[in-house]
């Protein structure tokens, strides 16, 4: 019954489309009217009636509106003013929601209106464009500015679009997902973050006994092991061909390029996992060197450990409250004399973050996300892969009925709603229309 009522309120939102269309320049004028926004700007899009990119001028610090502003964008999608809203916590750039077949899956499924938010300090989000890492003030890289963000973006759209309205994001914007609604737990209706870490350390130590002992069968793990070893055992054959790329790709490191190879090696089995590659498409021992260094380019490039991406200022954020993980090169005792690293403690410091610049971890948001789970009455359906490495430091659940855990079986952070099995995509999208639409 709740599936029959999602299908007439979608026909009746897409007959209602015309509508929308034939109210374009009035609508364009009342996004451009509300709070804060600074420019409106009309984008194309094969999934909307209407798209648009809006600027929004914010605090760099919302604690203290004097220490100046930044423009941050935010792609809106519209159905029409009375249909609910997804609004996805990026917790990233937003570049790719500006093609004209972007859709979240959530607003796929309920046909609702879809709004992006950048990340504040990322792409043309950027509280300080063009300056380099280390003359950036990353004072203001915080989990409650970013909340506050979203806050002030959700509160202006409220007073156009009348529906409810749904947080969601993946990975580090799922991570965002959590942490808006535990600042702001009123603002939206209902949460599903997707495969969104809780780290409690810098170095959590939760992902290295997961990746080593728990991912996939143990002929998997051996099979994962054994290309790793292979690489170490190639190291001097694969390093021209390692060398080249990074030339002609124009990577640069905060360390040698032997080192970095090494690196790669170590993430191999945390990135195999993260995006579930099948094991039976590994090289074997009687594999080519090119095929060998061809699929260590398929699963971790070098690109990861640039001095600086336009990604990079994640690590920062890491390395101030939201933790990473470590590596554990243990396994490889072995096959030390093939390394050119001895050990990677503070590799994150080392290799990713502005150089010359100190942060210090405080896992204040550790606390109080977890904290905040056990104790709200706020609805969140949580998603992630069983083999995830970063499931190894998903949020304890809290066993209540406002809360649902759904946990891909054999999945990777690629987990969504329409990876599961059939039957319970229809579980996970009845409970989803039930908070929808009662």
């Amino acid at each position: 019954m709740r599936i029959r009522k999602f299908n007439l309120i979608a026909i009746l939102l897409i007959l209602a489309a015309p509508i929308l269309s034939a109210q374009t320049e009035n609508l364009a004028d009342r996004i451009a009217s509300l709070p804060a926004v600074k420019d409106v700007q009309k984008l194309e899009s094969t999934r909307f009636p209407e798209k648009y990119l809006v600027i929004f001028e914010q605090p760099i610090d919302h604690q203290d509106p004097s220490k100046g502003t930044f423009t941050q964008r935010a792609i809106v999608g519209l159905v029409h003013p009375d249909s609910a809203t997804v609004v996805v916590t990026e917790g990233y750039g937003g570049q790719y929601a500006m093609i004209p077949s972007y859709r979240d899956e959530i607003s796929s499924i309920f046909n609702t209106n879809n709004i992006l938010v950048e990340h504040r300090y990322f792409l043309e989000s950027n509280p300080y464009p063009g300056a380099a890492p280390e003359d950036v003030n990353w004072d203001y890289m915080t989990a409650p500015n970013a909340a506050a963000d979203l806050h002030c973006i959700v509160t202006a759209f409220k007073e156009l679009l009348k529906g409810k309205w749904i947080s969601t994001g993946i990975s580090k914007g799922g991570q965002n997902t959590m942490i808006y609604r535990t600042y702001y737990p009123d603002d939206v209706d209902f949460s599903v973050p997707y495969v969104g870490p809780l780290c409690r350390a810098l170095y959590d130590g939760r992902h290295e006994p997961f990746v080593e002992n728990y991912v996939g069968t143990p002929e998997d793990r051996e099979a994962v092991k054994d290309f790793q070893i292979e690489l170490l055992l190639r190291k001097d054959r694969l390093m021209p061909a390692f060398d080249s790329v990074c030339v002609a790709e124009g990577f640069t490191f905060n360390a040698p390029e032997d080192e970095i190879y090494d690196y790669c090696v170590l993430e191999f089995s945390f990135a195999f996992w993260q995006w579930g590659y099948p094991t039976e498409e590994i090289p074997g021992k009687d594999a080519s060197d090119k095929e060998v260094f061809d699929y260590l380019m398929l699963i971790c490039s070098p690109e990861y450990f640039v001095d600086w991406s336009p990604t990079s200022p994640f690590f920062v954020q890491a390395a101030k409250e939201l933790g990473y993980y470590g590596y554990d090169m243990k396994p490889f005792r072995k096959y030390s004399k093939y390394f050119s690293i001895r050990n990677t403690k503070n590799y994150l410091e080392k290799l990713m973050l502005p150089q010359g610049v100190d942060f210090e971890f405080d896992d204040y948001l550790y606390t109080k996300i977890s904290s905040f789970l056990l104790t709200t009455d706020a609805r969140m359906l949580l998603i992630y892969g069983q083999y995830d490495p970063w499931s190894a430091v998903m949020p304890s659940d809290p066993l209540k009925d406002n809360i649902k855990f759904y946990i891909q079986p054999d999945g990777s952070h690629r987990a969504r709603i329409s990876t599961f099995p059939e039957e319970t995509q229809k579980e996970i999208i009845s409970i989803l229309s039930q908070w929808l639409y009662e």
